[in-house]
């Protein structure tokens, strides 16, 4: 046990954390003339760090998600769903939508087309919920900051949020509450392609250029907010806010996150500095699902495919469960981390 615990902390912090990265960057801060215990040696160092090594999950992580998802494209999945029935159909829903795109934006072309192929209305929003929160991305980068437990924890809890919530909106028979053009819209189900590896190579690889340009700009606004929080803001004033003395900081955390517009990359540097500030782990989790789920642009998005009545249940089914997951993560935080 104890040599495959050493296995497991090497993989932890060297290849999923990169202290290696860490130390390099930190010996080059200090040849720089800088302190890395200083504020403005600390900030230097937790940008270049976060954002070098961010980038490098993410190029790898992209490549292996698109050649996974180049098995599923969209005619595939639809035939795959359509084989389930009830809580089954969900939760098969909910599991597709961890290898397909990474923000919520990008999920909604998807949900609208399976909802024009006759897919019932609540596969498709447990698809929907799960597409952006929780994909293996986000379960691969949560293991490199928080550990394999409050990732493993997360991506569970993701995953009940989404069977739950598109069960519900099954239950509640809301098919009148989607656009017209929606409902009378019919999928084209072309045929399969038969790629061969070099053709998945090819897609993964054009995916994974696509997908870090598109959020290259978001990691570097998310580690510098970073940066600012671990080295400048006082935390007295976080742990004020966000800490254990506010039995409200996991509702201000969700709600402060559900303006905002990123993914999981973009959201985690600011995460890991609140968490190293003393923010409560279910607060600074809360924040990432409400910027993941229920960003202001996704929304506006969806609203042109689903009448105001749904919209406003799917964002009260989705942030209850992001609040209750909060609540949650605070009471177990002693025992995962």
């Amino acid at each position: 046990m104890e040599a495959v615990k050493t296995a497991w902390d090497f993989i932890q912090n060297e290849i999923l954390g990169m202290q290696w990265l860490y130390r390099l960057i930190g010996d080059a801060v200090e040849a720089c003339g800088l302190d890395p215990a200083s504020r403005i040696g600390g900030s230097v160092l937790f940008f270049f760090y976060d954002v070098i090594k961010i980038m490098v999950l993410l190029g790898v992580l992209i490549l292996l998600i698109s050649y996974i998802q180049s098995y599923f494209p969209p005619e595939r999945t639809k035939r795959i769903l359509s084989r389930f029935r009830g809580i089954g159909a969900n939760c098969a829903a909910a599991l597709l939508g961890t290898v397909t795109p990474f923000c919520s934006c990008s999920s909604i072309p998807l949900f609208i087309g399976f909802t024009s192929a006759g897919l019932p209305l609540g596969v498709t929003f447990s698809f929907l919920i799960s597409s952006p929160m929780v994909d293996l991305g986000s379960l691969v980068l949560l293991m490199s900051i928080f550990g394999w437990k409050v990732a493993v924890v997360y991506v569970a809890l993701g995953l009940v949020i989404a069977v739950a919530g598109g069960t519900l909106i099954e239950k509640l028979h809301l098919e009148n509450q989607v656009e017209d053009f929606i409902r009378r819209g019919k999928a084209i189900d072309a045929p399969r392609e038969q790629l061969h590896f070099r053709d998945r190579m090819k897609y993964a690889w054009a995916q994974m250029v696509s997908t870090a340009r598109k959020v290259f700009p978001y990691v570097l606004i998310g580690v510098a907010v970073g940066a600012v929080i671990h080295n400048w803001i006082p935390e007295e004033f976080i742990v004020k806010i966000l800490g254990t003395g506010n039995p409200f900081g996991v509702i201000v955390a969700a709600a402060a996150g559900i303006p905002m517009y990123a993914d999981i990359f973009g959201t985690i540097p600011i995460a890991e500095a609140l968490l190293a500030k003393g923010a409560q782990l279910g607060v600074v989790l809360s924040f990432m699902m409400g910027v993941t789920t229920l960003s202001l642009p996704s929304m506006i998005m969806l609203r042109k495919a689903v009448k105001p009545r749904l919209l406003g249940i799917f964002v009260a089914i989705c942030t209850v469960g992001i609040i209750i997951v909060g609540y949650f993560f605070n009471m177990i935080q002693p025992l995962i981390i």
